[in-house]
Parts: structure tokens; sequence; C-alpha cells
């Protein structure tokens, strides 16, 4: 069976090593586009892709159009190529798997299936996995973004400050699609094997290296009531690019993170940090946040948090703006 893992797929392709189906499915866009990107953009050359390679969306053709288009043999080239894009509004894609159980060598048909997966009870499912590739596009969890994206900024040839990395990601939050065009646009703008700071990501995406939830994060934890208020009142005027769904959501995390770090309090920094999903730099800033904020008075912030969710939502709050809501949460989480 051909690999079903993004890398060994890729692996496959960057050495010629084709498959006549792949079913790329799952709730992750971005690997999905990364596949069936490379195979659009690599497989033929610009000659051949003239006759040779059909890119159509699942609402715009039919199984019995489809399986017509994969019979169809190559023109002056060793393969054709077909995507189905959407491939998920393609009615009765279960119809397809008599084309499965015997499908052109010649042909290369990339199904992207977003956002779902086929019913591995049925046929289609288990008839592509033995003739072709089947792989299953999964969310990372938020954990795993940071080394994603860290790895992502490696590959590109450069490295990234650890504080920078968090404030990155911490941003622009789990779509990957967004993080690798940010990190693409950070490539551009700076001299090959650079190491990206904060003031460069400041320069160029626009995230403020002083005014984000990272820096409030570090502004409660350490016990700077007037930091923490500079940033509140920034947040208060500039809502549309710090709502407070976001911040809540931001603190909600610290908070979760510094009431496991109290329970391994007495590990060492390496099985804290791994404890916590965070970079083993950062463990400093959560045994600071630890002596002012034990155990119980992380559960009473915990539930401010969701108390002020609720408010943000209009749960007994009829006309309090988002940024006193904020003045309130931050003042009653640090007296």
């Amino acid at each position: 069976m051909a690999a079903s893992t993004y890398e060994g797929i890729l692996s496959d392709l960057k050495a010629k090593k084709y498959a006549p189906i792949y079913l790329l499915q799952g709730d992750e866009p971005y690997f999905i586009d990364q596949i069936s990107a490379y195979i659009e953009k690599n497989v033929l050359t610009d000659d051949e892709k003239t006759f040779n390679q059909t890119v159509v969306y699942g609402k715009d053709i039919d199984v019995a159009n489809l399986d017509n288009l994969s019979k169809r043999f190559p023109m002056m080239a060793e393969y054709q190529v077909v995507i189905v894009k959407e491939a998920q509004d393609l009615k009765k894609i279960e119809d397809l798997v008599f084309y499965v159980q015997k499908p052109q060598k010649t042909t290369i048909l990339v199904l992207c299936y977003k956002y779902k997966e086929l019913d591995k009870r049925k046929k289609l499912a288990s008839a592509i996995e033995k003739v072709g590739v089947l792989f299953t596009s999964k969310k990372l969890y938020d954990n795993k973004i940071p080394s994603w994206a860290e790895n992502y900024i490696k590959d590109k040839g450069y490295t990234i400050e650890p504080v920078a990395l968090r404030l990155l990601t911490d941003y622009l939050g789990t779509d990957l699609s967004k993080i690798a065009n940010e990190i693409d646009k950070l490539a551009i703008a700076l001299p090959s094997g650079a190491k990206i700071t904060s003031a460069d990501i400041q320069a160029n995406i626009g995230i403020s290296k002083d005014y984000n939830n990272f820096e409030l994060q570090n502004a409660i934890g350490s016990g700077d009531v007037l930091k923490a208020a500079r940033i509140v009142e920034h947040f208060s005027k500039n809502q549309k690019d710090n709502p407070l769904v976001l911040t809540i959501t931001a603190l909600y995390g610290y908070f979760c993170k510094l009431l496991v770090y109290n329970q391994h309090i007495r590990d060492d920094s390496k099985t804290q940090a791994a404890a916590l999903g965070v970079n083993p730099f950062f463990i400093k800033d959560y045994q600071s946040a630890q002596k002012r904020f034990p155990t119980p008075k992380v559960i009473k912030a915990i539930s401010l948090l969701r108390e002020y969710d609720l408010k943000s939502k209009g749960v007994d709050n009829v006309s309090t703006e988002p940024g006193a809501l904020l003045q309130e949460l931050v003042y009653k989480i640090m007296h």
C-alpha cells in the first residue's frame, strides 16, 4: 500500500512514485491543499498540462462524467492528471467505486474531500485503500502549532526567537494556511538565514510586540498592574484587532496551563514544559506566576473567565462594552 502520511506522500511524489487515486480527506485543509498543489504543479510539464491536466469542482461534475474523464488516455505524456476540488460536493460519490475497482493506470485521480471523511463502512474508502492513497488530514492540537510553525520556518532556512514564535502563533491561532502565508511574507522581507524577532513580526505582520495577549498574560502572571492596565486600555480602544473573545480564550488557556504547572511544581523544567506543551524557555514565567496564583486562585481566575465569557455574549449583561468587561475581568483576576 502506498504511503498515507503527509510526509510519506510528498516523499513518494518527489520520487515520482504515483498512485492511480488519491483521496485527500479530513478537517485540516492545509495538508490537502499542499498535496494536491504539488501534484498539480509537478507531475506534468507545462506542455503536457495543456491536454492532460483537468481541474474540476465537485458541484460541477457528476460521477458518470468523472468516470469517463478518468478513463481517457493521455496525449503525448505518460500520465493524465484529474483533480476534483471540493469533492465533498460530488453527488453519489460512492458510485465511483466501480471506477476505483479497475482504475486507468495512466490516470492520476485526486479527490480533495475537505472537512469530511468517507464512511469507512461503505465500499469506496476500502477500495481506494487497496489501489491508491487514502490520506486523512487531521487538525493539529493547539499545543502542536508552535512546533509545526517552527519546523516550517526552519524548512524556509530561518530560525525564530521563542518569544517571537509565541507571539506569532498566539496571534494567528490554529489556521495553518494563515500561519504559512505570514511566514512566507517574512521570508520575502528578511535576509536569508535570519533569526526572526518580535520586532520583525511587528514590522511585517502588524502584530504589536508590546500590546498582545501574550504580554497581557505575562503582566498578570508577574503582578505588573500598570502594564496590564496599559494593555487593557489599548485593547479597549482597538477592539477590532483585539476582540474580547480571543483575549478570554488566550487567558483561559494560560490559566489552564498554570493549573497543570501547579500539579508538576516539584518536577524538573523539562518535564514541566512537556506537561504544559510549551517551550522550556517559558517555564520561568510559570514559576514566577505560580507564586501569585496557587491552585485556589487559578481556579478562581478560570471561573471568572467563564463568567465574563458569558457576559461578553450577553448573559446577565445588557449594556457593558467589551473594553469595560475586560477591565473588570483583569482587575478581579489580579486583586
